[in-house]
C-alpha cells in the first residue's frame, strides 16, 4: 500500500514525468525475490522484460498479472523508444532482465539512458547479483575489485585481456558459459598458474557449487569432468606482486615454445 501511495503522489505532483523502475530478480532461487520487487511489479502499469516468457513464469509464481513488453539486447534501442512513449503517456514501467540485476552483463543500460534523456525518473529496486554473491564468499581482502563480465569468445582477444587484467594486480570477476569455462581456466593457468581463484557454478540453484584453489588446481578439477554444465562466475584474486604486462607476455610465449 505504501509503494502504491508513493507512485500516486509522484505522478500527481510530477505530471508529464513518469518513473522507470529497474528491478533485480532472483538468479536461480525464487526465495531471493525482495518484497520491494514484488510490490513494484504489483503496482506499476507495465512490466518490460528481457524475455516475456521467462518473466511471465516469475510473475505467475507470485500470482501477478501485468501487461508485458519485450526489451531484449538485440532490439533494446527500438524497444526503449516504445517504453519511453509509455512513460510519456504517464504510465509507470518496471524493467527486469531474465535473472539478476539489469544493466550488469544484461540489457537495461540503453533503456535507462533513453528514459532519463526523455526526462523521466529512473529508480533502482536492488536485488540478486551473481558477481556480488560470489565476492561475498570469495574470502579475500582488498579495496579494488574489477567487474569484467564476459570476455571475448575469440581466444586471442580473451588471452590478451586476461593478461592486461592480471598484470594490474587487482581482483576481478568474470562470467563464462559452460562451453568455454575450461578454456578460460586454461588461459588463466597458462598466465599465472599459482594465482588463487574461486569459481561459482549455478549460484543459488539446487546444484550450486563453489570451487577454490590455484588456477592450476581448479583447471585440473574442471578439465577432468566428463561434462561441465551450468552458469559460471569466476573470481580471480588480487596479487601484490603482479608481473608487468610485458613479463606476462614473455612468460606465456616461453611456455608455448616449451610445448
Amino acid at each position: 500500500m505504501g509503494l502504491l501511495l508513493a507512485i500516486f503522489v509522484d505522478s500527481y505532483y510530477n505530471k508529464g514525468v513518469s518513473t522507470l523502475y529497474i528491478v533485480g530478480t532472483p538468479i536461480g532461487n525464487l526465495g531471493d525475490i525482495t518484497y520491494r520487487a514484488l510490490e513494484t511489479f504489483k503496482t506499476v502499469d507495465v512490466i518490460a522484460c528481457e524475455d516475456t516468457r521467462h518473466t511471465l513464469q516469475l510473475l505467475t509464481h507470485f500470482e501477478i498479472r501485468k501487461p508485458l513488453v519485450s526489451c531484449r539486447a538485440r532490439n533494446e534501442e527500438v524497444a526503449a523508444q516504445k517504453i519511453v512513449r509509455l512513460l510519456d503517456e504517464g504510465q509507470t514501467v518496471a524493467y527486469a532482465s531474465d535473472a539478476g540485476t539489469p544493466g550488469i552483463s544484461d540489457p537495461g543500460a540503453v533503456l535507462v539512458d533513453a528514459a532519463r534523456e526523455a526526462g523521466h525518473k529512473v529508480v533502482p529496486i536492488p536485488g540478486a547479483s551473481a558477481f556480488v554473491s560470489l565476492v561475498s564468499v570469495a574470502g579475500t581482502g582488498g579495496k579494488t575489485l574489477i567487474f569484467e563480465g564476459f570476455l571475448s569468445p575469440k581466444p586471442g582477444r580473451r588471452r590478451s585481456r586476461l593478461k592486461e587484467l592480471m598484470s594490474m594486480g587487482y581482483a576481478f570477476i568474470l562470467y563464462e558459459s559452460p562451453f568455454r569455462i575450461v578454456k578460460l581456466l586454461q588461459d588463466i593457468a597458462d598466465i599465472q598458474c599459482e594465482r588463487r581463484i574461486v569459481v561459482g557454478r549455478e549460484l543459488t540453484k539446487l546444484h550450486e557449487e563453489i570451487v577454490e584453489g590455484t588456477a592450476a588446481e581448479v583447471l585440473e578439477d574442471f578439465a577432468g569432468r566428463n561434462k561441465v554444465l551450468g552458469e559460471f562466475v569466476v573470481f580471480v584474486s588480487g596479487c601484490k606482486a603482479a608481473q608487468p604486462l610485458e613479463e606476462l607476455n614473455e612468460r606465456v610465449e616461453d611456455d608455448q615454445n616449451d610445448d
